[in-house]
């Protein structure tokens, strides 16, 4: 997850606990051995509990197929300045094939660990009419600079295309809260099945995705 959700937690929720804050800082030294042990492990015990608060508080309240899918947004750039790999393309030039949104921003540690599984992905099921799009919508300011994101793009071996959505136009259109996320969308353009997280090769996302995927393959259009 990236860390920005980290940022947006403590910045919107002035008194969630803070790891340093919430614990007695008063020096170990000079403490009977008894007592200081005693201390290091209540401080150790509250160390503990506000990660596993802060990691609870990140995780997306869903991800799964939908109990309500909805029409994918009409990708939003249509210059070729804002396109990766590929000249622009409309949700009609996609029509027919199952397409894996991926929303990615190059400074995202989650989302260049993903890429592994997901370029092994691309490459099994391309064939069978998978369709990976990229969707680049930055936190920072270098990772607007398209040069930058050419060279990431080169560096992470992905060669579907790439929109790049510095605005946040395409990101607020798919109400999207997450790097990296995950969107499936069937031959008919319809949002199925969306997920969030770091994802790798066989592990339990990754089987659940490619299993969507598969039965969306084989649906026909």
């Amino acid at each position: 997850m990236h860390i920005s959700i980290l940022r947006q937690i403590f910045r919107t929720s002035p008194k969630a606990p803070t790891v340093g804050k919430s614990i007695s800082t008063t020096p170990l030294k000079g403490l009977p051995r008894s007592m200081a042990v005693k201390r290091l492990s209540i401080n150790l015990f509250i160390i503990t509990i506000c990660a596993v608060v802060t990691i609870h508080t990140l995780t997306p309240s869903f991800a799964g197929t939908l109990s309500e899918p909805f029409p994918a947004a009409e990708f939003h750039h249509d210059q070729t300045k804002d396109w990766v790999n590929s000249e622009p393309l409309m949700l009609d030039d996609l029509k027919g094939k199952v397409v894996l949104l991926d929303f990615w921003t190059f400074d995202c540690w989650n989302c260049y660990n993903s890429f592994p599984w997901m370029n092994n992905l691309e490459k099994r099921l391309e064939a069978k009419g998978l369709q990976v799009i990229g969707i680049h919508t930055p936190e920072f300011a270098h990772e607007k600079v398209r040069a930058n994101i050419e060279a990431k793009a080169k560096e992470f071996k992905l060669h579907h295309p790439i929109m790049i959505d510095n605005d946040f136009t395409y990101w607020r259109a798919m109400h999207n809260k997450y790097w990296p996320a995950f969107y499936l969308i069937d031959k008919k353009g319809v949002v199925r099945s969306v997920f969030f997280g770091e994802t790798h090769e066989g592990d339990q996302q990754a089987v659940r995705i490619e299993k969507i995927i598969n039965e969306l393959l084989n649906k026909s259009a």
